[in-house]
């Protein structure tokens, strides 16, 4: 009786590790840039063909289990830097009084709120604005923030971002960033 379950334990054994090593010969993970930022997940290369996760793309994705349909919508959103009313790019190392003035349109997914946040070149991230958005606001809106003054403490590059949470969802979405180089006197 002890060789039959040894002989079976083999053979299962054999087969699994047989699977894994067929499988693993047809995918391949990869690394994949996007606009010269790698992505997290990264991609996977099955059969010839390169699969990336949709929610790497940077845009809104919803998911309808009925139809099966996964919809990526990424609007246009461009972003201008004002010191008063003058637009800036890059600054010097300190404090400044600014606000941020965004141009949003080609919104075709329903939205609850925006945000506007700054990255710092540590990695900190300081929430410049929120705010709720109503269904009227849909495909073509202006948001501006009210003056903030930021520290921009180290040179470096720092990143301000427009974050979108889309109805029904919990979390923000990073739709588009603007850099701002703070530069050592």
């Amino acid at each position: 009786m002890g060789w039959k379950r040894t002989a079976a334990f083999v053979l299962l054994f054999s087969l699994v590790g047989s699977t894994l090593l067929y499988a693993d010969g047809t995918s391949q993970k990869i690394k994949v840039l996007f606009n010269s930022r790698e992505l997290s997940d990264g991609a996977y290369v099955i059969d010839g063909k390169t699969y990336v996760p949709i929610r790497e793309m940077g845009g809104l994705v919803t998911y309808n289990d009925d139809s099966k349909t996964v919809k990526l919508n990424k609007p246009n959103v461009h972003i201008f830097l004002f010191k008063g009313d003058t637009p800036f790019g890059n600054v010097n190392v300190g404090k400044l009084k600014f606000n941020v003035f965004c141009q949003i349109d080609s919104l075709t997914t329903d939205i609850s709120s925006i945000k506007v946040a700054i990255t710092a070149p540590d990695g900190s991230v300081k929430s410049i604005q929120s705010q709720e958005i109503g269904k009227d606001q849909k495909d073509n809106f202006w948001f501006r923030t009210s003056d903030f003054t930021y520290d921009f403490d180290a040179a470096g590059k720092y990143s301000v971002g427009f974050y979108m949470k889309a109805a029904g969802d919990d979390s923000y979405t990073l739709i588009s960033q603007k850099v701002v180089t703070a530069i050592d006197n």
